[in-house]
Formats: structure tokens, sequence, C-alpha cells
């Protein structure tokens, strides 16, 4: 009897410590706190394909390409982190580099906006980024984060964000 007492004693403290250890080791792994309202936003328009995404105010605007068809801005505190967002003409069966991938892959993301896209999570070993797709009519509109890998947990949320905030000019019968 006493040995019975004792074995579902241990058997208790040994179920309450995993209990105790999973809750620990869940909470370790959630994604870093992202926090939206802490930054300082300014929003980035495209001219030639209409459309715009927040960006952190102090980030770097990189070079502008000549064409117009997008911009890439950097972190200050890690140049090696940027967001971008281009633009260009839907052509199908088109794969020409790899920033203009084709086939898209099936819809999986809305914007806050309502617009309908693919949002991709690509980890490698030494890079990992998130690229929003969206098509509409004639022209595919793309958005990307990316960041070493090792910091991507990092950035995922903030990634995530400016994806959702990701807008497109819509013509007056559209709205």
């Amino acid at each position: 009897m006493k040995g019975s007492a004792s074995s579902k004693w241990i058997e208790k403290v040994t179920e309450v410590g995993c209990l105790l250890g999973l809750v620990v080791l869940l909470s370790g792994c959630s994604p870093s706190q992202h926090r939206s309202e802490a930054i300082h936003w300014k929003t980035y328009h495209n001219e030639r394909y209409g459309f715009e995404f927040p960006y952190p105010s102090n980030w770097i605007v990189g070079s502008i390409p000549s064409n117009g068809d997008g911009q890439v801005f950097f972190d200050p505190k890690n140049p090696a982190v940027e967001i971008r967002g281009w633009g260009g003409y839907n052509i199908e069966g088109l794969n020409a580099t790899q920033d203009y991938p084709a086939p898209l892959k099936p819809e999986n993301f809305t914007t806050a906006q309502g617009l309908h896209g693919t949002l991709a999570v690509e980890l490698g070993t030494r890079e990992s980024s998130m690229t929003l797709s969206i098509v509409r009519d004639d022209v595919r509109y793309q958005w990307r984060g990316r960041s070493p890998s090792e910091v991507f947990d990092d950035y995922y949320r903030f990634f995530y964000y400016v994806a959702t905030q990701y807008r497109i000019e819509l013509l007056p019968t559209e709205n």
C-alpha cells in the first residue's frame, strides 16, 4: 500500500512537471511579437502600376529602378533584411527570372483591402523570404520580405503585417 501511494505521488509530480515543461517549451516557440503600433510608418506608392505598401519610416530607401516598376527598403539595423514591391505585365507561362515565377500557386491569402493572392514562405539555409503575388487583369503585383534565415523568425510577423496592408488602386467600377 505504501509503495502504491508513493508511486502515485511520483506519477503526479512527473505529470505536472511534464505539463509545465510543455507550457514553457510552447511559449518559447511562439513567433516574436511584432507591434505595428510602435513603428512610425510611411507608405510607398508606385505610380506606374498603382500599388502601395507601408514601410518603417527609418528604413533605408534603395536605388530606384529606371523602369519605375518598384522599390526596395532596407532595415538600418540589419541591411541584409529587405522589403520590396514591384509590378510587371503578366505574360502567361513566362519564367524569365526568379523574381517573376510562373505559374502562380493557388490563392491562399487575402489582404486587408480584400485582394486575393498567393503568399509563399521559403525557408532556406542562408536566406528566407515571404512573397505575396497578386494577379489582376494583365498585371502581376509582387511584394517580398527577405532576411538571413537565422533572423527570419524575428521578422516573420512584420513581413506578414506589411503583406496584409498591400493595396492596389481600384478602378471606380471595382470599389
